[in-house]
């Protein structure tokens, strides 16, 4: 069985999407820009080899153990979801206009409302300052929220996101466990 998407897998993967991880009293839902072609093509969250979101989150302490994606749909055992910004899927977050980011920053204003996770984290500053107009956000929780939800700004886990290592992924997402973890006590 093949596991890995070849071209022509991935060219038709272009605008699908893939579905949210996602129910209510979450702990944090993080929140990715898009997907890109290789998640699409497998159908799952943060997928294409290289992608450092499944090491942080183990690293961090979100997770027991190291999650493959093809296994997102524990992380609701452990109170945590997925969901994207933008639903369609591209071959570069370059491909997504001003406009769709603000567009998808409604829609998830609508999504952190109706299942109200403890927290949302945004993975990726400048998916963030686009879709929510505030260009001088830096990362970690900010001062404005989604409705009664706060947010958090965390660096981007794709591995071409060469501005941030892994060990910064994992330092943002550990305050932002120990954060959590505070507030429900």
């Amino acid at each position: 069985m093949k596991t890995t998407p070849d071209r022509k897998q991935l060219l038709e993967a272009r605008n699908k999407t893939v579905s949210d991880i996602i129910a209510p009293g979450l702990k944090v839902l993080f929140c990715g820009i898009n997907p890109g072609l290789y998640s699409a093509a497998v159908n799952h969250h943060f997928a294409r080899p290289g992608n450092r979101f499944w090491p942080a989150l183990y690293r961090s302490g979100f997770t027991p153990r190291l999650y493959h994606p093809s296994e997102e749909n524990l992380l609701l055992s452990s109170k945590l979801g997925i969901t994207n910004i933008v639903a369609r899927a591209t071959a570069s977050a370059d491909e997504i206009s001003r406009e769709e980011l603000e567009e998808g920053g409604r829609r998830l204003a609508e999504k952190v409302k109706r299942y109200k996770p403890k927290a949302v984290a945004i993975l990726g500053l400048g998916a963030y300052r686009s879709a929510f107009h505030n260009p001088n956000a830096g990362l970690g929780l900010q001062e404005e929220k989604l409705g009664d939800t706060p947010v958090w700004v965390l660096p981007n886990p794709s591995g071409i996101n060469a501005r941030y290592r892994i060990e910064d992924l994992v330092r943002y997402m550990e305050q932002l466990r120990k954060w959590v973890e505070e507030i429900s006590r």
